[in-house]
């Protein structure tokens, strides 16, 4: 089992940022009165004095921008050996597609039932804008700056290292072809092509149904007879029916087209496309607090294989801020940014409010701790979500409260 390391940011007495602490030191500092204790989760601690030494290293923020997930990691730039001082996986809502449309449902009711108003429709300046993102889409951008900027408040950040978008949706669907300044051999366009008919073709072979096997890609129109290199000209077969179309590829062209479908939409493409919107307002967020390079999927991949790291979001991250760490066996944190407002229609129960952080043991010694999601004053009971457990219904005079809820949930990963 690797020594897993728990860091703590460190702030002086003034608000400066200073580098961040093994915890087992901040907790020595918060118990001999050196400092007090700002935030739990993630640890934040005040110092009582003030320190003029300026910090040095470099401190890189590495971004793997996903549709569902977005990891994020802190590498420090040092002398000897980098180190990462925080990873972590920001996990978006996935309801807001739903409750923009329960909304407009509401709004179509109540001016439906005025009858002195007639029908209007796009008739609000918000939605007519140019340049306007879907809700949906810069509520996932927002989400991650709010991460961001809640740790540029515990931490400096001398520039953000962002990855591009894996696949190039124009590539796959329409036969683009850069220009010879925008090429890069890292995009590995031919390897994202693969991964992407495989993917739609739901990871088995379109002629005999088989799945668990090697799969290979197919030219419905052979190249040497003007087919081209899209993913609208592709189909996933195995090695044996691969090989039954060598010399027939026309034979069998009709039937293939009729299995993929029409390509105006391309199932399993949805999230690139979703990341690729968007983009550019979030560089400009993120140019205008500092510094941003942007890398590819292809150079992530590369580092990863290289250091010897295992694929996750966060540790992607850490590949993407291009510092080789000496160890990324630190603690690793799952982010969720909440809803500003709560529509819990109770205000508190035993002293306990709603999205507070508690913890509560069961009789046969199991102790579990999460965030408040619902709570029963005529009972005196409460529900929270932890890590490893939906607690339900646990008794509040039993439960201890650990730390009041402040915007974002922070879960440490098991």
């Amino acid at each position: 089992m690797p020594n897993i390391k728990k860091y703590a940011f460190v702030l002086d007495a003034e608000g400066k940022q200073l580098d961040p602490t093994i915890e087992q030191n901040a907790w020595r500092q918060v118990r001999q009165h050196k400092a007090k204790l700002v935030s739990r989760f993630p640890m934040v601690i005040q110092l009582n004095k003030v320190v003029d030494i300026p910090n040095t290293d470099e401190i890189r923020c590495g971004i793997d921008d996903g549709a569902n997930h977005v990891g994020i990691a802190l590498v420090q730039k040092c002398q000897t050996r980098n180190k990462v001082l925080f990873k972590g996986i920001i996990e978006q809502r996935k309801d807001v597609k739903k409750k923009i449309e329960q909304r407009r449902s509401y709004r179509r009711y109540h001016r439906y039932h005025k009858h002195y108003r007639p029908a209007r429709f796009n008739n609000r300046a918000s939605s007519r804008r140019s340049g306007r993102l879907m809700p949906s889409i810069i509520q996932r951008k927002q989400a991650t700056l709010r991460v961001i900027d809640r740790l540029r408040q515990w931490i400096r950040m001398d520039g953000y290292w962002l990855e591009d978008v894996k696949i190039d949706i124009r590539a796959l669907t329409d036969g683009y072809k850069p220009y010879h300044w925008q090429y890069q051999k890292s995009n590995r366009l031919d390897t994202n092509l693969r991964i992407a008919t495989i993917f739609r073709d739901n990871c088995k072979c379109m002629e005999c149904g088989k799945e668990n096997t090697r799969f290979e890609v197919h030219h419905i129109t052979p190249k040497k007879k003007g087919g081209a290199d899209t993913i609208s000209n592709l189909i996933t077969l195995c090695p044996k029916c691969h090989a039954r179309t060598f010399g027939r590829e026309m034979q069998f062209a009709d039937k293939y087209y009729k299995m993929i479908g029409p390509s105006g939409h391309i199932e399993g493409l949805d999230d690139a496309q979703r990341v690729m919107q968007g983009k550019h307002w979030f560089r400009e967020q993120l140019q205008s607090r500092a510094t941003l390079v942007l890398t590819t999927g292809g150079d992530t991949a590369n580092k990863r294989e290289d250091w010897n790291i295992i694929k996750t979001h966060s540790n992607d991250a850490i590949c993407i801020a291009d510092l080789e760490p000496e160890s990324v066996d630190i603690e690793e944190w799952s982010i969720k940014p909440m809803r500003r407002k709560s529509k819990a229609g109770v205000d508190e129960v035993c002293g306990f409010h709603h999205r507070d952080y508690v913890s509560y043991t069961y009789r046969n010694g199991e102790t579990h701790a999460g965030y408040v999601t619902a709570m029963y004053p005529e009972i005196h009971a409460l529900n929270f979500q932890a890590p490893t457990k939906h607690c339900k219904k646990a008794n509040a005079l039993k439960c201890r409260l650990i730390w009041r809820f402040n915007k974002i949930y922070w879960f440490k990963c098991a």
